[in-house]
């Protein structure tokens, strides 16, 4: 019979872990549990972080993704609802992840227009359609040079 080993954490550190992964919608670490504190939440310990996100991720609230020596977990649907739960939330507040960019009316209206054809190009184009002038020489190839 084989017991796996329980790693014990104060419930403060997890639940500043889950706030920052709801806040968010993602967390990142690198992959070094001797770390002393994680980058983003000073008061934690890196190999908290992620052995909670890997506890989150066997019970698929997360998916993980790992690059260059760093994990990076992303809260899923089930997560969001779990963190939800966990952490007393009310259901109008939504990961970063969710929320749409208000975007500027200005960037909107400094968009060209894309349903015209660029007119610097008409010129050009309907030319060379036509046979205009010829930008090729016929005399090219092998035989047609004469060596001097």
């Amino acid at each position: 019979l084989v017991e796996a080993a329980i790693m014990l954490m104060p419930k403060k550190s997890l639940t500043l872990i889950y706030e920052h992964l709801f806040r968010e919608g993602v967390l990142v670490a690198k992959k070094d549990p001797y770390l002393a504190q994680h980058p983003e939440l000073e008061t934690v310990k890196n190999l908290h972080v992620m052995k909670a996100c890997q506890s989150l991720k066997s019970r698929g609230y997360v998916r993980e993704n790992f690059t260059w020596q760093h994990y990076y977990w992303i809260l899923t649907n089930e997560g969001i609802q779990y963190l939800r739960d966990f952490l007393h939330l009310p259901p109008e507040i939504v990961p970063a992840t969710l929320k749409r960019q208000a975007r500027s009316t200005e960037a909107r209206q400094q968009r060209p227009k894309v349903d015209e054809p660029r007119r610097a190009y008409q010129s050009d184009r309907e030319s060379y359609r036509q046979g205009g002038a010829p930008d090729k020489k016929a005399e090219v190839g092998p035989g047609a040079g004469s060596f001097e």
